[in-house]
C-alpha cells in the first residue's frame, strides 16, 4: 500500500508559478516529448505512448548495456572484439556501418563510437557477439535492462534497430527514460562518447547525425534513427545553465525535417520553461520509517540538485509538497538508492515526481531485530 508522509520541512504551500498558463507547442512531429530532467517534469508529450519501431534510436540501448558493464568492470574500453565472417557478410555496408573489415580486432571504445557518431549497424553486432557470444543473448541483456530502469512499453529484437517485423518496438517516454538513464548513471562514459560530432575509422571520415549539434548550446545527445517503416526520429538532450532537457519527436517524413523539428523543439523548452531551484544535493529533505532493517528510520535526501520546472511567464498559484514511498521502506537498502519520491501537485499542473534518496546503508535487522520489530508492531 503507497503511503504519504507530510514531512514538517516539506509539507507547505508555496506562493509561485504555476501552469495554469503552461506554454503552448505545435509540431510536425506524429510523436513527440520532452521532459525536464532536474524536476522530472513533462513539458510536452504527443502520442508520447505509442509503441514505434525506433530504427537506430534502439542502439542507445545497446550503448547502455555496454556502458553498465564498463560501470561494473565487466567489460574494458580497450578490450578487443574480432569481426566474425558470417557478421561482416550479413553487415558489411548495409544501411549505416562503421565499414568493418572481416577478421579486424576491434576495440569496445571504437566500436562505442562507431555506434555512437557513426550509427554503425556493423558495430553494433561486433560488441553484441563480443559481449554475450550471440546477439539473441546479447538482446536479452538489452530487455532486462530496459525492464529494470522502467520501459515499460517497449522490447528489443535486435542490437541496432534493423526492421524485425515489429519484435523491436520503443515509445517516446520509453526512450526518454532511457535517454535519462544514462546520462544520470554513466555522466563520464556519456560526456566521454556523446558529443562527437566526427569519427575516424580506417581512414573514414564520418559526421555525427545529431541534429542539435552546433546548432542548440550545450547539446550533447544522443541518437538519431531512420526507416522507410520508422520514418526520421531523434532523442535528443542539451543542457544549459545546469538544467537539462531530453526530447524525442519520431515519424517525420525528411532528413530536413528532423533538424529543422528537433532544432525548433528544444530551443522552444528552454526558452518557454524555468527551472526553480529547490534543494541541493544531499540536502535532507524528510524522513521515512524502515521495516525490518537496523535503523528504525532513514533520512531522505536530494540525490542531486532538485528544480521545479515553471513556464517563465505564468499566474501565480499555490503549490503543495509531500513525500510518497511504498513503506515502511523494507530493509536493506544502500546509500543512495531512490527509495522515494517528492511529489509536486497543484490543480492547474501536471505532478511532478523528483526521485529522494536513502542518506544511509540499513541492514537487514538480525533475528531478534524483527522479533522485536513484530512486538513492536503490534502496539504501534
Amino acid at each position: 500500500m503507497k503511503h504519504t508522509v507530510f514531512a514538517s520541512l516539506i509539507a507547505f504551500s508555496l506562493s509561485t508559478s504555476s501552469l495554469a498558463q503552461a506554454p503552448t507547442y505545435k509540431t510536425d512531429a506524429p510523436i513527440a516529448y520532452m521532459t525536464d530532467l532536474s524536476s522530472g517534469a513533462v513539458l510536452f508529450a504527443k502520442d508520447a505512448d505509442r509503441q514505434i519501431p525506433p530504427a537506430s534510436m534502439a542502439k542507445i540501448m545497446t550503448v547502455y548495456v555496454a556502458f553498465d558493464m564498463i560501470k561494473k568492470g565487466e567489460l574494458k574500453l580497450d578490450q578487443k572484439f574480432t569481426v566474425q565472417p558470417d557478421t561482416w557478410k550479413k553487415w558489411n555496408n548495409q544501411g549505416s556501418s562503421m565499414f568493418l573489415p572481416v577478421g579486424d580486432e576491434v576495440s569496445v571504445s571504437d566500436l562505442l563510437h562507431g555506434i555512437v557518431t557513426l550509427s554503425g549497424n556493423d558495430s553494433c553486432v561486433v560488441l553484441a557477439e563480443g559481449i554475450a557470444g550471440t546477439e539473441d543473448a546479447f538482446v536479452q541483456l538489452m530487455n532486462r535492462k530496459a525492464k529494470e530502469i522502467g520501459m515499460k512499453n517497449s522490447r528489443f529484437g535486435n542490437s541496432n534497430g534493423w526492421p524485425d517485423e515489429g519484435q523491436t518496438v520503443v515509445t517516446a517516454r520509453d526512450l526518454g527514460i532511457l535517454s535519462r538513464a544514462t546520462i544520470y548513471n554513466f555522466p563520464k562514459l556519456y560526456d566521454e562518447f556523446y558529443a562527437l560530432e566526427e569519427f575516424v575509422w580506417n581512414n573514414i571520415k564520418q559526421s555525427n547525425r545529431n541534429p542539435l549539434l552546433g546548432k542548440v548550446r550545450g547539446a550533447d545527445g544522443l541518437k538519431t534513427g531512420h526507416t522507410e517503416e520508422a520514418g526520421y526520429g531523434f532523442a535528443g538532450s542539451a543542457e544549459q545553465s545546469g538544467r537539462r532537457l531530453v526530447m524525442v519527436v519520431a515519424g517525420l517524413d525528411s532528413y530536413n525535417g528532423r533538424i529543422t523539428e528537433s532544432v525548433k523543439f528544444m530551443n522552444w523548452g528552454f526558452a518557454n520553461w524555468k527551472s526553480k531551484p529547490l534543494f541541493k544535493k544531499g540536502t535532507i529533505v524528510a524522513e521515512a520509517p524502515v521495516q525490518l532493517g537496523s535503523s528504525r528510520y532513514v533520512d531522505l535526501v536530494a540525490p542531486r540538485d532538485m528544480a521545479l520546472a515553471l513556464p517563465r511567464i505564468a499566474d501565480d498559484e499555490k503549490i503543495s509538497f509531500s513525500v510518497v514511498y511504498n513503506g515502511p521502506i523494507k530493509a536493506p537498502f544502500e546509500a543512495g538508492d531512490e527509495i522515494a519520491h517528492l511529489k509536486i501537485s497543484s490543480p492547474d499542473m501536471d505532478t511532478q515526481m523528483i526521485p529522494l534518496a536513502a542518506a544511509e546503508t540499513v541492514e537487514e535487522s538480525g533475528f531478534f531485530g524483527r522479533i522485536w520489530s513484530g512486538f513492536m508492531s503490534i502496539f504501534s
